[in-house]
């Protein structure tokens, strides 16, 4: 008989789940997914794309594209949200609190998202991949919410 797979820790879990949840993207240049989560529970999940009812990257393009925009930097010019975003609006669309919350992210949020998150009262962020804005990390930095890089890397016994 084989040996069981081992059972997976809650911010593997966690992680799955929010790498699931960025499959659901429609932009063209990055997949994001965040999930909101307290208590071992998932409160509310998000994914970058545009706001409901509009025409969406994967459908008419992409803005940032067509502008030449680098990553990071001018996110005014993009026609979508953020996964952390979407995430943080459905809570509230919903009436969930948030505060205490931990967010779970495919990659660091942009200095943007950090904003919303220190406001929302979210106190831990665990991403997976790194994200080219600088702010991002001196405001979570200053904020007292804990940050904590994600590592797939698990030790083989």
């Amino acid at each position: 008989m084989s040996d069981p797979q081992p059972r997976l820790s809650w911010d593997e879990y966690f992680m799955e789940i929010t790498k699931l949840v960025a499959r659901r993207s429609t932009c063209l240049r990055r997949q994001v997914g965040a999930i909101l989560v307290k208590d071992k529970k998932i409160l509310a999940t998000g994914y970058n794309g545009a706001p409901v009812g509009l025409d969406h990257c994967i459908d008419v393009g992409c803005l940032r594209q067509e502008l030449n925009v680098p990553s990071g930097e001018r996110h005014e010019l993009c026609r979508g949200l953020h996964a952390e975003q979407n995430a943080i609006i459905q809570a509230a669309f919903h009436g969930v609190s948030i505060q205490g919350a931990t967010v779970y992210c495919t990659n660091l949020p942009c200095s943007i998202c950090i904003k919303m998150i220190i406001n929302a009262g979210i106190r831990d962020v665990v991403y997976l991949d790194g994200y080219a804005d600088d702010l991002s990390l001196d405001l979570i930095q200053r904020s007292g919410v804990k940050l904590n890089r994600f590592s797939e890397v698990m030790e083989k016994v």
